[in-house]
């Protein structure tokens, strides 16, 4: 059992890291873009995982399969219009999954072919394939209209004043949230994956031209 899951963390991590990564650097990029240079100060515009890294989050994205990275932190006072700013700022990370999505699929053709029917090789040809299917499910999950994801900072930029007043309120409910969310996934119940898997089967066998599963 041990062994299985080093071998999962080996296949999932790369992939993984270099995914959140480019989420959070793409957030403190776009941050700093309109004006607000938090995150960019925190060294949070960066490929390195290690400043985007919650060791809480990622033991528990390896052991259960849901956690989180460490968010980028923006600060409205520095922004022109925060609302509306904000939705660019949230828009960008699941963006940025969507296009490293596409690369992947992109280096999935082109190196796949001669990729010999070893051991390495089919670890390699896996390994492109989770950064496909995992930057399709972070896009997805992410764009989930609930706090405290993109999803929900995108929905305010598109509502009046008095409903993002509103949504502010919900808030408070963040915390129960994520534990409803970790009680879930600990018990082996994927709410998500209802969601996740037809638009992976989809989008993703449309990206590398063949049928894909998740």
């Amino acid at each position: 059992m041990f062994e299985h899951f080093i071998q999962r963390a080996i296949l999932f991590l790369p992939p993984f890291l270099l995914a959140i990564s480019l989420h959070e650097s793409a957030h403190a990029y776009v941050a700093y873009r309109f004006g607000d240079p938090t995150a960019k100060d925190l060294g949070r515009i960066t490929l390195n995982p290690i400043p985007h890294i919650d060791p809480i989050g990622l033991l528990m994205i390896l052991t259960i399969g849901f956690g989180a990275a460490k968010p980028v932190p923006v600060n409205p006072y520095n922004l022109k219009n925060p609302i509306k700013d904000n939705l660019w700022i949230a828009l960008a990370g699941p963006a940025s999954n969507l296009v490293l999505a596409i690369v992947s699929a992109m280096v999935f053709r082109v190196v796949a072919p001669h990729l010999e029917a070893t051991q390495a090789g089919i670890f390699i040809a896996n390994m492109i394939l989770t950064s496909v299917t995992l930057n399709i499910v972070l896009m997805v999950f992410n764009l989930f209209p609930i706090p405290p994801l993109d999803g929900f900072h995108i929905l305010q930029g598109m509502v009046s004043t008095e409903n993002y007043i509103r949504l502010e309120r919900l808030r408070v409910y963040t915390p129960y949230v994520m534990i409803a969310l970790m009680i879930s996934f600990f018990m082996g119940f994927n709410i998500f994956a209802p969601i996740f898997g037809p638009i992976v089967s989809v989008l993703g066998g449309f990206l590398l031209g063949m049928p894909v599963g998740w």
